[in-house]
């Protein structure tokens, strides 16, 4: 009896031994995610949405005044330069210009009558020069009527396309008064709008593109005209581009959404990228949890950069390439916390079935 009784202690004891075995003394420590930090480039991109705008926009009118005889456009019509687009009732100015005319002979022969007996010595110096400075003065009154009675034709300045006719056939305009607008068909422009954070950074600019909205999706090359340094209500500035190639952009039209690309150059060496949900809150900071060598993990301050499209956010500071920070759970770890490292999937045994 005794026997049986000291083998099954001795069973016991063996069993309590192997249970406790079992129980790691890691238990009490957080399983983790993590990542390595990787090296990032130094050229960045930014994109904005933007429109189209005529490089040449106006709105044309006549310096006379009249009634309209017609218009020789439709909107939406294409012009080349030096299209007669509408035309005045030149009747009133062709009547003037006659009158002038006859004026400007009758004066010019006398005149000349005059001068002539003047070299002859045959007339005094103040016959002279009163038939010298009045062939002068009809000489201009001939050319302002004729220049008049050819501003009865309005032509277009540029080629391009008809915007609106403002007046129909018949309405009598006065001189200035807008009668049509235009818009020119190439050096086309785009605007779009950059947040003050973009704006300082101006000078790291590099290289500007548009993006064509469109089931195209052509890109093309942008030349920067100017930034206002003035914010408008929405605290943002006005930033104006040239379309470097205008032969090139028959898919683009005044008025057409589209986004403009802008590459520019960080000066920092030390670029990295992390997972954007390795990224926590600290103090009003943005930081992350570094893992050391001993599996403890410490807070680091960062300076992010910019958020890519990937998920990765770009750092310039804080964290170096190599490091292992947590990728997952940060918002569950404390200063100094011991943590275990999630094994990395195998790539022969996806799934872990094996």
């Amino acid at each position: 009896m005794k026997k049986i009784i000291s083998y099954f202690i001795i069973v016991c004891a063996f069993m309590t031994t192997g249970c406790s075995r079992k129980k790691a003394p890691q238990a009490n420590d957080q399983m983790v995610k993590t990542s390595i930090v990787q090296t990032h480039g130094e050229e960045f991109d930014i994109v904005y949405p933007g429109k189209t705008i005529a490089s040449s926009d106006v709105s044309l009118s006549f310096r006379i005044a009249g009634p309209i005889k017609k218009y020789n456009v439709k909107e939406g019509q294409k012009v080349r330069k030096g299209d007669v687009i509408v035309e005045m009732d030149p009747r009133d100015y062709q009547i003037q210009l006659a009158a002038t005319e006859a004026e400007y002979k009758k004066i010019k022969a006398e005149a000349e009558r005059i001068i002539e007996l003047y070299n002859r010595n045959s007339a005094t110096a103040n016959d002279y020069d009163k038939a010298r400075y009045g062939l002068e003065q009809i000489t201009k009154k001939y050319e302002s009527h004729k220049n008049a009675l050819n501003d009865t034709r309005l032509t277009a300045p540029f080629d391009g396309y008809i915007q609106k006719r403002i007046f129909s056939d018949g309405e009598t305009v006065g001189a200035g008064m807008p009668v049509i607008s235009m818009v020119a068909n190439n050096n086309l422009e785009v605007e779009i709008n950059l947040p003050a954070s973009d704006y300082q950074r101006k000078e790291q600019f590099k290289d500007f593109y548009c993006i064509g909205d469109n089931s195209t999706g052509c890109v093309y090359p942008l030349e920067l005209i100017g930034i206002t340094r003035k914010a408008n209500l929405n605290q943002l500035y006005s930033t104006r581009f040239r379309l470097k190639n205008a032969d090139n952009t028959k898919d683009l039209t005044a008025g057409m959404s589209v986004n403009v690309k802008i590459e520019y150059i960080i000066p920092q060496t030390t670029l990295v990228s992390i997972p954007l949900q390795s990224v926590f809150e600290k103090d009003g900071e943005s930081a992350v949890w570094v893992v050391t060598n001993d599996n403890t993990v410490e807070s680091r301050i960062i300076k992010p950069v910019q958020i890519l499209k990937n998920g990765q956010m770009v750092v310039s500071n804080g964290i170096g390439r190599g490091e292992t920070i947590v990728s997952a759970g940060v918002h569950k770890l404390k200063e100094g916390m011991k943590v275990r490292i999630l094994p990395s999937p195998s790539k022969t045994n996806i799934g872990g079935l094996l």
